[in-house]
């Protein structure tokens, strides 16, 4: 199979979909493997060492488009890139759809083959695709919201694992599924009070068993989450449905009841965003202020971290590139 991987043209993508070494075990699987020129640089790997394991260099993404019998991507496509798909092409990558009905429409009306990271599932319905980039973000999210409590970034000026005599914050994580745990890990590391809500008693019971003892695993119900509000400094949004489109669990009038300050991370926006207040923002400009709220939404997070994020994107992905 002819495989093509254009350079990611999504504002601030900087993630690549394969490394040098994914694309040597593409190669010798007996696949043709094309690299858009440049494509790996923010991901610290140039076209040499590409050429080295055996991909081929082109020089324009509409010549992989029209050459290429799978794209292989991290990203969807853009509206300048519809024109390039054809019938019976297969376009594998985050792609997203319930919160992209426009980029559906294009791939359905081009007769493209969309195959979605994050809807592939194994047995027992976990989701491999998307685990890792799930895990980045997780993590992220408390790396910025810690950020933006501060004071000169819109928030409330305080410190995410407090000093001694003094309370650490108050961090609540919607969703316990691959983000909010791992969200939970690094807030319960740095010291904070963490909270963690979902709806899966098995889920509930295992996160139970590992996360230490500032992390508190509740039941998540509009009641339970008006109650934390008042005094959460940091929100996570991390609910996920598979496919679909994110419930709203923070409505518009919940935010008159949290602190001034206080900071929302919707992880969930590149599935619609989980908090009604929610718009796509991005690593350029990744935050604004509602109702005294910091809002934080950008849509591909894991993308701000594209050498970690590129190595653990195709330990997932190739196994699954290389069937095609």
């Amino acid at each position: 199979m002819i495989v093509g991987l254009p350079k990611e043209i999504k504002a601030e993508e900087h993630r690549f979909a394969i490394t040098p070494a994914g694309a040597e075990i593409l190669v010798q699987s007996g696949h043709t493997v094309l690299i858009e020129s440049g494509a790996g640089l923010a991901s610290g790997f140039d076209d040499d060492i590409y050429e080295f394991v055996g991909a081929k260099i082109v020089s324009s993404g509409r010549d992989i488009f029209e050459q290429a019998e799978m794209i292989l991507r991290v990203k969807e496509p853009q509206p300048s890139e519809y024109e390039l798909l054809r019938e019976g092409q297969i376009y594998f990558a985050y792609l997203h759809l319930a919160a992209s009905p426009d980029v559906a429409t294009a791939m359905m009306e081009r007769g493209v083959i969309g195959i979605a990271y994050e809807t592939i599932q194994n047995p027992d319905g976990t989701l491999p695709l998307l685990t890792p980039m799930s895990e980045v973000a997780g993590r992220m999210a408390i790396q910025e919201g810690a950020k933006y409590l501060e004071m000169a970034q819109g928030g409330h000026g305080l410190l995410l694992g407090g000093v001694p005599g003094v309370d650490p914050a108050t961090v609540l994580i919607l969703g316990g599924g691959n983000v909010g745990i791992n969200a939970a890990k690094v807030a319960c590391g740095l010291g904070a009070k963490v909270y963690i809500l979902d709806v899966n008693l098995e889920r509930m019971r295992y996160l139970s068993d590992v996360m230490p003892r500032n992390c508190f695993i509740v039941m998540s119900k509009p009641a339970t989450i008006r109650d934390l509000l008042p005094k959460a400094d940091l929100v996570v949004g991390a609910v996920l449905v598979p496919g679909g489109r994110a419930p709203i669990l923070i409505s518009s009038d919940m935010l008159n009841i949290m602190k001034t300050g206080a900071v929302l991370i919707d992880v969930a926006i590149d599935q619609g965003g989980c908090f009604e207040t929610s718009h796509e923002t991005t690593h350029s400009e990744p935050v604004y202020i509602q109702d005294n709220i910091v809002h934080y939404a950008v849509s591909n997070m894991p993308g701000a971290l594209p050498r970690t994020a590129t190595v653990a994107l195709t330990n997932a992905t190739l196994p699954y590139g290389d069937r095609q």
